[in-house]
């Protein structure tokens, strides 16, 4: 036991520190999906030391580095509970719109299933990720209810479909490092006359199985951001980011884009992976200017994917002042500009051999 918590203790240490890397491979990047877990099974090796292994000096080196990242984590993840203090929810008769994105999984063939849970859920808009030609033919008899739509049919998993009960003032689709790595900029009104963008993101993931890195995950990314930045309007972006909402890549879109992160004070709200409770993980995010008010922000049903569905409720105030909200924004400095850039250009030079044919 004293050599297995040892070992135990040093392979935790190692996986904490591999995300403090630039190295955009994914064996660095995969550790900041898990840092919930990494935290509890540092707390169970940290008490295992001192229970099981021989007092010398490698345990109390060992103990102090555990003890500095249990630390670390904590802090971390304390802004994604309800402990910490919550965002300003807006004027309380403000009227709401409710949207819903989810990754549908491509090959998960449960269309009844999805179309139920949106007539139940009645959202004013939903958004379809890895949506194909299947699934958009599956969804032909909502346009009765949703006559409004943007659709990027591929087969490549990565697929977009946004259909809407409020008409677009305008809508593009953009391809910002591939041409086949869509999100979409919807530009809408609320039933008040207020107007609002709302854009759908889907990078892909650094992983073993898909990307062999995260640089043109990060270049889309911070693509949209720099584009949300542009657009004096009031904004909301969702869709599964394939990131943390405490990884770096995370901290540069809210910086670059001056949009808040809609998980403060809410909880973690993991939304992968559905079938497997242990390694969930928060990848479906949503980001929102000042003057977009979450009133809520919650997971909602499994619909056979490998995703849970996230939905909110929000309002549009463009005169309202928060000094709750405002104080979120983070500010970006010159070297953050520097490797924003850089991230851009790599994500752009990326070129994929891994995607299936669209």
């Amino acid at each position: 036991m004293n050599l297995f918590f040892l070992i135990f203790s040093v392979v935790l240490i190692m996986l904490s520190l591999l995300p403090f890397s630039k190295n955009q491979h994914w064996f660095f990047r995969v550790p900041e999906f898990v840092k919930i877990q990494l935290l509890f099974f540092q707390i169970i090796a940290l008490i295992g030391l001192f229970a099981f292994s021989t007092k010398n000096t490698w345990l109390w080196v060992v103990a102090a580095a555990q003890t500095i990242l249990i630390v670390y984590h904590i802090y971390i993840l304390a802004r994604f509970t309800k402990f910490y203090k919550k965002q300003d929810y807006g004027p309380k008769n403000a009227k709401t719109l409710k949207v819903i994105s989810t990754n549908i999984y491509q090959y998960n063939t449960d269309f009844e299933r999805f179309k139920s849970f949106i007539k139940k859920e009645n959202p004013d808009i939903f958004i379809t990720i890895e949506s194909n030609a299947d699934w958009e033919k599956a969804m032909r008899d909502l346009k009765q209810d949703y006559p409004h739509s943007q659709k990027i049919t591929l087969e490549n998993t990565y697929g977009m479909h946004l259909y809407s009960k409020l008409p677009f003032d305008k809508v593009n689709t953009h391809y910002f490092v591939a041409d086949d790595i869509p999100s979409i900029e919807a530009h809408l009104k609320t039933p008040d006359g207020e107007d609002f963008v709302l854009f759908s993101v889907h990078p892909p993931p650094p992983s073993p199985t898909e990307e062999d890195n995260s640089k043109e995950r990060d270049g889309d990314l911070l693509c949209i951001a720099k584009r949300v930045k542009t657009i004096n309007k009031p904004t909301l972006v969702i869709g599964d980011f394939n990131t943390v909402a405490w990884s770096k890549i995370a901290e540069l879109f809210r910086k670059n884009s001056g949009l808040i992160d809609g998980r403060t004070g809410r909880g973690v709200l993991a939304t992968y992976h559905a079938k497997y409770w242990f390694f969930r993980a928060p990848l479906d995010l949503v980001f929102h200017s000042t003057t977009v008010f979450l009133k809520e922000l919650t997971l909602l049903e499994h619909i056979g994917s490998d995703h849970f569905p996230i939905g909110c409720i929000f309002c549009v105030k463009p005169e309202a002042h928060s000094p709750i909200q405002k104080k979120e924004v983070e500010h970006i400095s010159s070297e953050e500009k520097e490797e924003t850039q850089t991230l851009i250009q790599d994500g752009k030079d990326e070129i994929s051999t891994n995607r299936t044919a669209s």
